[in-house]
């Protein structure tokens, strides 16, 4: 699929993404991309697999909680290349602790909810 996205426009690129172009061109200004995307012969945004790829990335971190300030920090360590993979490391383990709480807590959310199903259930059998 990111091969039918090379040289594709910003329109384009957000509808396959499931976002909008208002968010792609936020992500852009908010110093969330790694580099901003190409530019076609009118001046309009181009964006190649590697763009793609990375927009996928930041997706991915916003989507499982990681604030905004972090994955702007995240993209800084990219931009600044070799010798911070130590530090992107440090900030990507931090964030799948915080996922991982976070699923613990829905996973014990379910099971209550699961418990009331349960007995809510079994009422409704003894009545028939």
């Amino acid at each position: 699929m990111l091969d039918a996205l090379v040289g594709e426009g910003i329109a384009e690129v957000a509808q396959r993404l499931g976002t909008t172009a208002h968010t792609l061109r936020y992500y852009e200004s908010a110093g969330l991309l790694v580099r901003p995307p190409g530019r076609d012969a009118s001046g309009r945004r181009s964006y190649d697999a590697a763009d793609v790829r990375w927009i996928e990335t930041v997706q991915r971190l916003r989507a499982t909680g990681m604030p905004v300030r972090a994955v702007r920090a995240y993209a800084d360590l990219c931009r600044a290349g070799a010798g911070t993979e130590a530090d992107r490391l440090d900030l990507l383990r931090a964030h799948r602790e915080r996922v991982r709480a976070d699923l613990d807590r829905t996973a014990a959310h379910l099971a209550a909810i699961e418990a009331k199903i349960e007995g809510y259930e079994e009422t409704v059998r003894s009545r028939v």
